[in-house]
C-alpha cells in the first residue's frame, strides 16, 4: 500500500559496544518479563514514553514500534534472527528511535497499531512491527519479517523518510484517520429499540452456519477455543430448550477435552489449534484461556453432570495453582510456547520415550490411549497427547477391566508427569495483570460452586483480597500490572469491566458486602472516567490518560469478551442488585448501540447476545436470609441458573433484604421482576420455582 521504493539491502557490520549498549538499551528498568527478555539485544530499545517520543522529536527519526508477548513463539524467531544481530541492530540505532512494547501491559498501543497493520495488510497479528511518526503516527505496519525482509524494509523505510517525506506524512494522516474511524460509536443511537424475546431467538441464527458439527468450535483453522461464544449457548438452551445449542456446547467441550489443545498430562489448554481437530496446538498457555474455559466447563458441567467436565476443571485449575499463582494471591500471565528455543519441546514425546517407562504391556495400552505411534503422529518423530479411545474401548482391546484400565492411566499419567518435569519447563511470563486475574477470580468461584471444593473459595477470595489491598485505591482507580510487588501501569477498561464483574460473582457467592462496594466503586469510576456521554459506550482508555493517535472502543467479543460487552452486563447485574435505575438505563443504551450486530455477528457478540437473553426473559431475584445462607447457596448455585441473582446473608444491607430477615429461621424469597412469592426453607422448592420460568416448559 505505500512502499514502492527500491533499495539495495544493507550489509554493513559493526563492533558491538557492551557499554553503548547498556547505556542506551534501557529495558533492564522495565516490570515487563517480555521486554527484559530484550534487555541484551544491541537494539537501543526503548519503553514507551514521553522520553522516547521526544527522542525521535529531537533527532527527527521515525519510529519502530515493536510489539509482541512473552509466550509469542514467532517474536523470539525473529529477535533471535534481528534483533540480536549486532548489523542488523545498528541499522536499527543509527536510523530511527526504537520501542519496544508489551501487548499485554499496553493493549491500548496494540489496538492503534494493530488496526493500522489491518488497514496497511487486511491483516495482523504477533510479532507486529510499526514505523511511525515522531509524534506516534503509524505510516506503515507489518508482523514478522525474516532478517533480510526486515533490513531490505528497513532501507526503504529509511530512504522513503528522508527523500518524500511528504508521502509518509499524508500516509500517516490517512492510516490515523482509519484508525480513528475503526470499531467507535460515537453518536448517539438513531432506534430506540424495544428487546424482544423473539429478537433472542433469532441471535442463534448465525451459529449454524458457523459451527464444526464434526470436531466442534467454529469451521476451519486454526481453530480459537472462544469461550464466550459456548457461554451463550448454553444460556440459550436454558432459555429456549433448543437441544442444538447444548449438542454443540458438547461436541466442542468433548473434543477439546481429547485434543493436543489440551495438556493431557500437566492440565491446562493451549492458545489454539493449528488444525480443526483440536490436535496440534500452538503450546503457549495463558491465564486468560484457562480462566473463561475453567468458567465454561464449571457451567457446563451444573448442566450435564459429565464427570469429564468435572477432571477437566479440577486438572486446569491444578496447573494454575502449580505453575501461575504467584505468592501474594495474584496469577502469572502465560507459560511460552518454547523451551530449549523449540516450539513444544517440554510436551511431546517419542514412543521410545514411553516404552522406557513402562513395563511392555503397560507401554501398549498407555501408547493406544494417547495415541503414541512408532513414528511419530506430529513433526519429527515427535507425538502429541491425544485421546481417541475410551478406557471401556481399552478394557474389551485388552481383555482387562475397566477400573484396572482406569488406575493403570492414572498412575500412567502421574509417572509421564514426574519424567516431565525433569525437562527444562517453558518460561513462566510472571506479571499480574487486572483483567486476566478477574477472569481467573471468576473461575474459581464458578469451579466452587459447580463442585463444591471449598479451597476454590478461599483462593478465589485470597485473589479479591490482593486487588482490594494492593491494587485498588480508594476512588475506585485499578492499575494494570503487578510484578515485584510494584504496579506502575494505569488501568484500562477491561480491567475495571472485568474486575467489576468478578467481584459480583464473589458476592453472589460469599454474600460479603464489601466485594458488592468494591464492583460498584470500579463501574463508578469506569462511568466518571471511560464513559462517552453522547453515545453511551466506554472507551478503552481513561480521560485521564495522555490520548495517543486515537481514543478506541472495545466493542465485538473475541478471544476476551469485550471490555463494553462486560461493562454492559456488569452495569445490568449492579441495576438489579442495587436497584439503581440509572445502571440499567446505561446498559441498554449499550445494547441499543449494537442491536443490529448481535444476531449477525455470531461470536463476535456472544456477550452482548447474553444481555439480550437477560433483559428479554424473566429476571429472577434470589434473596437468603438467616444463619444457614451459605449452605443454602451453595445448594442452589450447583445448578445453571443464568437468570438468577443472590443476595444475602445475616445482614439486611441492601434493598432486596429490607424486613426480610426473621429470627430462627432462614428464608428463601424468589422474586421474579420484582414480584415476589411466599418464602420457603428448601432449597429444592426454590429451585424449581426458578426453573419455571424457563420459557420452553
Amino acid at each position: 500500500m505505500i512502499i514502492t521504493v527500491i533499495a539495495t539491502a544493507v550489509n554493513s557490520s559493526c563492533q558491538n559496544n557492551e557499554e553503548s549498549i547498556a547505556n542506551k538499551n534501557t529495558l533492564n528498568l522495565s516490570s515487563s518479563p517480555y521486554l527484559l527478555e530484550h534487555a541484551n539485544n544491541p537494539v537501543h530499545w526503548h519503553e514507551w514514553g514521553e522520553a522516547a517520543l521526544e527522542l525521535a522529536k529531537n533527532e527527527n527519526k521515525p519510529i519502530i514500534i515493536s510489539i509482541g508477548y512473552a509466550a509469542c513463539h514467532w517474536c523470539h524467531v525473529m529477535a533471535d534472527e534481528s534483533f540480536m544481530d549486532s548489523a542488523v541492530a545498528e541499522i536499527m540505532n543509527t536510523h530511527f528511535v526504537c520501542i519496544k512494547v508489551d501487548r499485554e501491559e499496553r493493549p491500548d498501543l496494540d489496538q492503534i497499531y494493530m488496526n493500522a497493520a489491518q488497514l496497511i495488510n487486511g491483516n495482523g497479528g504477533w510479532p507486529l512491527n510499526a514505523f511511525a511518526l515522531p509524534d506516534g503516527r503509524p505510516f506503515y505496519a507489518g508482523t514478522y519479517f525474516n532478517k533480510m525482509q526486515w533490513i531490505q524494509l528497513l532501507s526503504q523505510i529509511w530512504h522513503l523518510y528522508k527523500d518524500d517525506f511528504n508521502k509518509v506524512l499524508k500516509q500517516a494522516e490517512l492510516i490515523t484517520n482509519g484508525i480513528k474511524s475503526q470499531e467507535i460509536i460515537s453518536v448517539p443511537s438513531s432506534k430506540n429499540v424495544l428487546f424482544e424475546k423473539n429478537d433472542y431467538i433469532r441471535s442463534i441464527n448465525q451459529w449454524q452456519k458457523i459451527v464444526d458439527l464434526k470436531y466442534g468450535g467454529s469451521k476451519n483453522a486454526p481453530k480459537f477455543p472462544l469461550p464466550i461464544g459456548w457461554e451463550y449457548l448454553l444460556q440459550y438452551y436454558y432459555f429456549t430448550g433448543d437441544i442444538k445449542a447444548l449438542d454443540f456446547v458438547n461436541l466442542t467441550l468433548i473434543n477439546m477435552a481429547k485434543g493436543g489443545i489440551y495438556d493431557q498430562i500437566g492440565g491446562g489448554f493451549a492458545r489454539y489449534s493449528t488444525d480443526e481437530r483440536w490436535f496440534a496446538p500452538h503450546f503457549e498457555k495463558m491465564l486468560y484461556d484457562n480462566a473463561q474455559l475453567v468458567s465454561l466447563y464449571s457451567n457446563a458441567y451444573k448442566v450435564s453432570a459429565n464427570p469429564d467436565y468435572k477432571r477437566i476443571v479440577e486438572h486446569t485449575l491444578a496447573f494454575v495453582l502449580r505453575e501461575l499463582t504467584e505468592k501474594e494471591g495474584g496469577f502469572f500471565s502465560s507459560l511460552n510456547a518454547d523451551s530449549e528455543k523449540k516450539e513444544g519441546k517440554y510436551y511431546v514425546w517419542t514412543k521410545a520415550e514411553i516404552d522406557k517407562l513402562f513395563d511392555k504391556k503397560t507401554a501398549l495400552i498407555v501408547c493406544d490411549y494417547f495415541n503414541i505411534q512408532k513414528n511419530g503422529n506430529w513433526e519429527n518423530g515427535q507425538n502429541i497427547l491425544f485421546l481417541y479411545k475410551s478406557y471401556e474401548d481399552l478394557a474389551a482391546k485388552y481383555s482387562v477391566e475397566v477400573d484396572a484400565v482406569n488406575e493403570l492411566i492414572n498412575q500412567a499419567n502421574m509417572k509421564i508427569f514426574d519424567e516431565r518435569s525433569k525437562r527444562i519447563r517453558p518460561s513462566t511470563d510472571d506479571k499480574v495483570l487486572s483483567s486476566w486475574n478477574a477472569l481467573m477470580l471468576k473461575a474459581f468461584v464458578d469451579a466452587f460452586q459447580a463442585l463444591g471444593n471449598k479451597e476454590y473459595l478461599e483462593i478465589a477470595k485470597r485473589n479479591a483480597d490482593f486487588y482490594i489491598q494492593k491494587m485498588i485505591d480508594k476512588e475506585g482507580k485499578i492499575f494494570r500490572n503487578y510484578k515485584n510487588k510494584h504496579a506502575s501501569i494505569d488501568g484500562f477498561l477491561d480491567d475495571y469491566a472485568m474486575m467489576a464483574d468478578a467481584m459480583i460473582s464473589l458476592y453472589q457467592t460469599t454474600f460479603d458486602i464489601k466485594y458488592l462496594n468494591i464492583s460498584e466503586k470500579l463501574t463508578n469510576y469506569a462511568v466518571e472516567h471511560f464513559r462517552d456521554d453522547r453515545s453511551g459506550m466506554f472507551f478503552y482508555t481513561s480521560n485521564l490518560s495522555k490520548t495517543i493517535v486515537a481514543r478506541k472502543m472495545e466493542i465485538s467479543d473475541n478471544v476476551i469478551p469485550s471490555s463494553n460487552s462486560v461493562m454492559a452486563n456488569v452495569l445490568y447485574k449492579l441495576s438489579i442488585i442495587t436497584e439503581k435505575g440509572n445502571f440499567k438505563s446505561m446498559s441498554e443504551i449499550m445494547l441499543n448501540q449494537v442491536y443490529e450486530q448481535v444476531e449477525a455477528g455470531g461470536p463476535y457478540y456472544a456477550s452482548w447476545a447474553q444481555l439480550l437473553g437477560l433483559m428479554t426473559n424473566t429476571q429472577i431475584e434470589v434473596a437468603i436470609l438467616g444463619k444457614n445462607y451459605s449452605f443454602i447457596a451453595k445448594e442452589m448455585q450447583k445448578n445453571y441458573l443464568p437468570n438468577s441473582v443472590f443476595v444475602g446473608g445475616i445482614h439486611e444491607n441492601l434493598p432486596l433484604l429490607k424486613d426480610r430477615l426473621k429470627q430462627g429461621k432462614t428464608l428463601i424469597y424468589i422474586c421474579k421482576n420484582k414480584v415476589c412469592i411466599l418464602p420457603t426453607e428448601d432449597a429444592k422448592d426454590a429451585t424449581k420455582e426458578i426453573k419455571k420460568e424457563r420459557s420452553f416448559q
